[in-house]
C-alpha cells in the first residue's frame, strides 16, 4: 500500500515549489550578469537599469494580479503567469543587446507580478487559520532556497551550455510548474478528489453569496503602514538578490564560481530566517491570542537584527567576517516574511489576494528603486559598500514604520467582521 499524501500537503508543496522557481528565475540574472555585462558591454548604470526592468510591470500586477487572483481563482491565475514567466526567462537567452534584455527581464515581471498575491488567495482557503504564518514563512524559504541554490547553479549552466543555455534550462523548467499546477489544483478544496472530511473540517470556511466588491478606499487607508514597512524590507532584499553575486565578484576579485559560492553562502541564511520568522510568529499568536505580539515582535526583531548585522562591514572588510555579517543580517530580515504576509490575511482574509498585492507592492517598488540607486552609486563612487549603508537606513525607517501596522483590528465592512477576528475571539 503506497503512501498517501494529504491534499492540503501537496497543494502546500507545489506552491513552495512555484516560489523556489519564480526566484530562480528572477534572481539567475544576477550571477550571469558579469558574462552578459561582458559579452554586451553594460555598465553598472545600464545593468542597474536591467535589474529594474523586472519590477516595472511586477509592480504594477501586484494590485491588478491580487485583484484577479481574487475574481479568476489560483488555479488559471497561477497557470497563465506560469506560461508567461517561463516564456520570459527562455527569450532571455536569444536578446542581443540592452533593449531587447531590458523587454525579456520587463516580461518576466509581468508574469510573476500576480504569482505570490495569488498565492496568498490560494493559501487563504486551504490552509488552517493558525497555520498562516507557518505557511507563508515556509513558501518563502523556499524562494529563498532558490536564492540560495541559483548562484552555483546558474555557474555551472554557464560553464556547461554559456548564459544563453542556462536561461533557456531554467525556462523549460517553469513551464513544467505550470502544466501541473493547472492539473492539481482546484480552487475550492471541497471539489478536489483527494480531500478528507477532516482536512476540510481543520480550513477556513469560504464567504458564502456574491463575490464582495473590494472596498478600494478602506483597505488602502488599513494597508499602507504595511506597505511601507514591507518596502523598507524588500529595499533591502533587492539589493541583496541582484547585486550580492557582484560585490563579492568585483569587490575582493573572485570568479565566477567563488563568487557564486559566496553568495550561495548568505542566501542559505535567508531560508532558515523564514521558516524561524514564521514559526515564531505563530507560536506567540497560539499561546497569546494577540495577533499584533504575534505579527511585529517578529518584524521589529528581525529589522533591528539586520540593521545591527550589518554595520560592521563598514568597518572591517575582510572577506570571510563581511560575508558573516551579509548572511547574519539576510536571516534577521527574512524574519520578517512569515508576519509580514501573514499581515494581509489577519486584516482582510475576503480581499487577502488583494491586500498581500498591495502589500507587496512596496517590495516592487522597492525593487525599480533600489538596484538603480545602487547601480548609480557604484559607477559614480567605485565603492560598493554605501549600498549597503543606504539599506541600513531603509532597515531603521521599517523598523519603525512597523509599528503603525494593526494586525489585530480586522477590516470591516457591510458585510461584517473577518475571519481573524473570529480566530482571536475564539482563542
Amino acid at each position: 500500500m503506497g503512501v498517501r499524501f494529504k491534499a492540503t500537503h501537496v497543494v502546500l508543496a507545489m506552491l513552495c515549489a512555484m516560489y523556489f522557481i519564480t526566484y530562480v528565475d528572477r534572481v539567475n540574472i544576477g550571477t550571469a550578469a558579469s558574462e552578459i555585462q561582458k559579452e554586451l558591454g553594460l555598465s553598472n548604470t545600464q545593468l542597474g537599469l536591467v535589474f529594474s526592468a523586472f519590477a516595472y510591470p511586477y509592480l504594477l500586477f501586484q494590485v491588478i494580479g491580487g485583484w484577479v487572483g481574487d475574481h479568476f481563482g489560483p488555479r488559471k491565475t497561477l497557470f497563465w503567469c506560469g506560461m508567461i514567466w517561463a516564456a520570459a526567462t527562455i527569450s532571455t537567452g536569444f536578446v542581443n543587446g540592452l533593449a531587447a534584455l531590458f523587454v525579456a527581464r520587463f516580461a518576466l515581471g509581468f508574469g510573476e507580478g500576480a504569482t505570490f498575491p495569488t498565492a496568498t488567495r490560494a493559501m487563504q482557503y486551504w490552509t488552517p487559520a493558525n497555520r498562516r504564518g507557518f505557511a507563508q514563512g515556509l513558501t518563502h524559504s523556499f524562494a529563498r532556497l532558490g536564492n540560495a541554490v541559483t548562484p552555483p547553479v546558474v555557474a555551472l549552466l554557464i560553464l556547461w551550455l554559456t548564459w544563453r543555455g542556462a536561461f533557456v534550462v531554467l525556462g523549460l523548467v517553469s513551464l513544467v510548474w505550470g502544466v501541473i499546477w493547472v492539473w492539481y489544483f482546484r480552487n475550492e478544496p471541497k471539489e478536489h478528489a483527494s480531500i478528507t472530511e477532516a482536512e476540510l473540517a481543520a480550513l477556513p470556511p469560504r464567504p458564502s453569496g456574491e463575490r464582495p466588491r473590494v472596498p478600494w478606499g478602506p483597505l488602502l487607508g488599513r494597508m499602507w503602514p504595511v506597505t511601507l514597512t514591507y518596502f523598507c524590507y524588500g529595499w533591502c532584499l533587492w539589493l541583496y538578490l541582484n547585486w550580492l553575486p557582484l560585490f563579492f565578484k568585483n569587490n575582493y576579485n573572485l570568479d565566477i564560481k567563488n563568487s557564486a559560492l559566496f553568495a550561495s553562502g548568505v542566501f542559505f541564511a535567508g531560508v532558515v530566517g523564514d521558516s524561524v520568522g514564521g514559526v515564531i510568529s505563530d507560536k506567540i499568536l497560539d499561546r497569546t491570542g494577540n495577533v499584533r505580539l504575534a505579527r511585529l515582535s517578529v518584524t521589529v526583531t528581525g529589522f533591528a537584527g539586520a540593521l545591527l548585522s550589518l554595520f560592521p562591514i563598514l568597518f572591517v572588510h575582510d572577506i570571510t567576517v563581511v560575508a558573516l555579517c551579509l548572511s547574519a543580517g539576510f536571516f534577521c530580515a527574512e524574519l520578517v516574511i512569515g508576519p509580514m504576509w501573514s499581515i494581509p490575511m489577519d486584516i482582510a482574509p475576503k480581499y487577502s489576494g488583494t491586500a498581500s498585492g498591495l502589500m507587496n507592492t512596496g517590495s516592487a517598488f522597492a525593487a525599480i528603486v533600489s538596484p538603480l540607486v545602487a547601480g548609480f552609486v557604484i559607477d559614480a563612487t567605485g565603492n560598493w559598500y554605501l549600498p549597503f549603508l543606504m539599506s541600513m537606513g531603509l532597515l531603521l525607517l521599517g523598523g519603525v514604520s512597523a509599528f503603525l501596522m494593526h494586525p489585530e483590528r480586522p477590516f470591516a465592512d457591510a458585510e461584517g467582521p473577518s475571519l481573524a477576528g473570529r480566530v482571536v475571539a475564539a482563542e
